[in-house]
């Protein structure tokens, strides 16, 4: 296919280039039993000064870690009936054993989240995607049904997500609390998810995809509702674009950073056909893929120039006036 189209697939967007029938993987060892942890933290439990920390060291833990945090809104039971909270849990997937390693890393990097030997769970790592991905455990089976649909998860959602560049203030993140307590938000969730490690060592430029070197953290923020809520789609869609707005200062800028696989028709789209100029198409596609846009809009020229693979984000091609030099 050549160096440009291989360069192009690897995270430059599905649905702009062809199809794709066949991958050949090259895979990474990893250890027999892998380890995982959630620990929960809710607003009353100093979570947003746990929070603040995990900030500062979750992108320099070492690259055996795969750490995040997700917010939700909960009820919790006190003194006076029920009242609302926010959850904070932090989870992390840690290649390699509980005692030996684990535990005495936690303790030196992140004693703040006390996290304790009965939070960690060891598994194969195959065990570990259903774990994390919120599946029934019982068969390796389900991660083979495409037609698999997880009860938990709404069939309707938004998402937005950001990249993050310098720890959040403390402060901006009782904003967030705010926002996950509003009743658009009964089945918010907002997660964190670390970078750093391999990722800080393999060049922007390496693929397509560009947001890696100085990345703390990503941040996703999805929002599902009910079948039953479909004509109300509109209430929850402008909750999220409020706290997309709230976050503006915190987040990464010029451009602001998005990641291509939430897709945000929000940030900008092609027509109802596909069809757009490559500067229109430029305010969004930066904010995907930085300078790698410029990159894939040649490439697409060069193997699409018709626009045959198209949709609303889909790469756009190039005037016979420009520069198609690679």
């Amino acid at each position: 296919m050549g160096e440009y189209m291989f360069w192009a697939i690897r995270g430059g967007g599905g649905g702009s280039f062809g199809i794709i029938v066949a991958w050949k993987l090259q895979l990474v060892p990893v250890p027999k039993t892998v380890t995982l942890y959630t620990v929960n933290r809710i607003l009353e439990q100093n979570a947003t000064k746990v929070v603040h920390k995990w900030q500062t060291i979750a992108h320099k833990l070492p690259m055996e870690f795969y750490s995040g945090i997700t917010f939700a809104p909960i009820d919790i039971d006190g003194h006076q009936g029920t009242k609302k909270s926010v959850v904070a849990s932090f989870h992390a997937s840690f290649l390699s054993t509980i005692d030996d390693d684990l535990l005495p890393i936690m303790q030196e990097k992140f004693p703040e989240l006390e996290l304790l030997r009965e939070d960690c769970t060891g598994m194969s790592w195959l065990q570990s995607i259903l774990y994390m991905g919120l599946l029934p455990n019982d068969t390796l089976n389900i991660l083979l049904d495409r037609t698999y649909k997880n009860p938990l998860l709404s069939p309707s959602f938004k998402a937005k997500s950001d990249y993050v560049t310098e720890p959040i203030p403390e402060t901006a993140f009782e904003g967030i609390w705010e926002r996950l307590l509003e009743k658009e938000a009964h089945s918010a969730t907002i997660s964190l998810i670390a970078y750093g490690g391999i990722m800080d060592g393999i060049a922007s430029s390496a693929t397509p995809y560009p947001h890696r070197d100085g990345i703390l953290y990503k941040i996703v923020y999805s929002l599902g509702w009910a079948v039953e809520d479909n004509e109300r789609w509109e209430w929850y869609v402008n909750w999220s674009r409020r706290l997309y707005n709230y976050m503006g200062p915190f987040v990464s800028k010029s451009p602001r950073r998005a990641y291509i696989s939430y897709r945000d028709v929000d940030i900008g789209r092609n027509d109802e056909n596909g069809e757009t100029s490559y500067e229109e198409a430029r305010v969004w596609g930066i904010k995907y893929f930085m300078d790698s846009f410029d990159k894939l809009a040649r490439v697409k020229t060069m193997i699409d120039p018709d626009n045959f693979f198209r949709h609303e984000q889909s790469i756009p091609t190039l005037s016979s006036s420009s520069n198609m030099e690679l």
